[in-house]
């Protein structure tokens, strides 16, 4: 990349950082005119109201409040004081216990540690993938950071897991895998984890990942229940057909070729056959990087690709991982020079939380894994064809 280019970026992404930071704060305020909301149903900290109404009641002795809709709602509606939309709390009972700081503190003041310290977790990530003057730029300009913070959502600390574990992965093998464990409240983003973890021979990560998933799954039983797992197990079919194959509300967010081939005007059927095979593709791709002599940054990216491709449900704020993303495709460029086929398909991964989202609302369409193929072709096509595997480690 030249200076000259560098510099622009530089410009750019100062520039969006203000206006960034400038709408989120008029949007937060806009969250104020009726209680806590802004008059038509959406709460200060929108999604965030799910996590804390969660993690409040259930270390509040309420935890059979939390996937009975009814009451949750009517929960969710006194915490911020007018009627909401329909909010749910949508994940497994190990989240509670992973959120459990959030039930002590209130309301307004848990957004911003929730916020912050998300940031942060990614932000160490993010440096430790790429060291350097222009990570922390990358880390407050990437786009799907302001989605995420004004969703309330939990794509940084998603971002900081997976991206954090895979770095570590080779140095710390057993942290990598607690951290990859932890993933288990998202697992529709884990997809792919076994099957580049058992092809690349990590096993010791594998162990502690698995090992992790279980502590936290028997804790929750015994902490909360078995209950809460059985009311989420019949909570699921519902939400994965209102929110996934109808999209009601939220199809222009999503990413997936699930939702691309539903809005080619696939039924569900055929839609869940279109990304079977899309999973399959990119799987034995993943797998035959890792399998071989491949360095960190160009299967890292890949499997974090292939996982976006191979997820049916992935949503716009899910891609704060891009950042970490694109700092590994930049590590794979030869001669301190990044490509343009590189440097676009980066640019691509980044803007496509707005961009992807704006043209799905103007045409009806969905537009997700255009975005996301042509950085998965090119972290592909980076992995040699022959190499010696590497030594089993134990």
């Amino acid at each position: 990349m030249s200076e000259a280019l560098s510099n622009r970026l530089r410009v750019i992404a100062i520039c969006w950082i203000a206006v960034a930071g400038a709408a989120f704060c008029f949007i937060l305020y806009r969250h104020t005119q009726v209680g806590l909301t802004d008059g038509t149903g959406r709460p200060f900290g929108d999604d965030f109201i799910n996590y804390w109404s969660g993690a409040y009641l259930a270390w509040h002795g309420r935890v059979g409040d939390i996937y009975d809709w009814n009451l949750f709602h009517a929960f969710e509606a006194a915490t911020v004081g007018a009627d909401l939309d329909f909010y749910h709390y949508s994940y497994p009972p190990v989240l509670l216990l992973l959120t459990a700081p959030l039930a002590f503190v209130p309301y307004v003041p848990a957004l911003f540690l929730w916020t912050i310290a998300g940031w942060l977790c990614f932000y160490a990530a993010l440096n430790a993938a790429r060291p350097g003057r222009a990570t922390l730029l990358l880390a407050l300009a990437t786009p799907a950071v302001f989605v995420n913070a004004i969703g309330g959502q939990n794509g940084t600390w998603t971002a900081a897991l997976l991206g954090g574990g895979l770095t570590l992965l080779e140095r710390r093998p057993v942290a990598a895998g607690v951290l990859l464990g932890l993933l288990i409240y998202k697992p529709q983003l884990g997809i792919l984890l076994p099957v580049a973890l058992i092809a690349g021979r990590h096993f010791r990560a594998i162990t502690a990942a698995a090992v992790t998933v279980a502590a936290l799954v028997l804790a929750s039983i015994v902490v909360f229940g078995v209950e809460p797992w059985t009311a989420y197990s019949h909570n699921l079919p519902v939400l994965r057909h209102l929110i996934l194959e109808e999209g009601v509300g939220v199809w222009h967010r999503m990413l997936s070729v699930f939702v691309f081939a539903r809005r080619l005007g696939f039924d569900v059927p055929a839609s869940y056959a279109v990304q079977a095979i899309a999973a399959l593709v990119v799987a034995i791709v993943v797998a035959l990087a890792w399998w071989r002599d491949v360095a960190a940054a160009a299967r890292n990216a890949l499997l974090v690709l292939g996982t976006m491709l191979a997820t049916p449900y992935l949503q716009d704020y899910d891609l704060v991982i891009g950042a970490i993303v694109v700092a590994w495709l930049a590590g794979i460029s030869k001669g301190g020079q990044i490509p343009r086929p590189l440097l676009i398909a980066a640019g691509l991964i980044l803007i496509a939380p707005f961009v992807a989202a704006l043209l799905a609302k103007l045409t009806g369409l969905e537009y997700g894994p255009l975005f996301i193929a042509p950085a998965f072709v090119i972290a592909a096509r980076a992995a040699p064809g022959k190499a010696p595997p590497r030594a089993v480690v134990v």
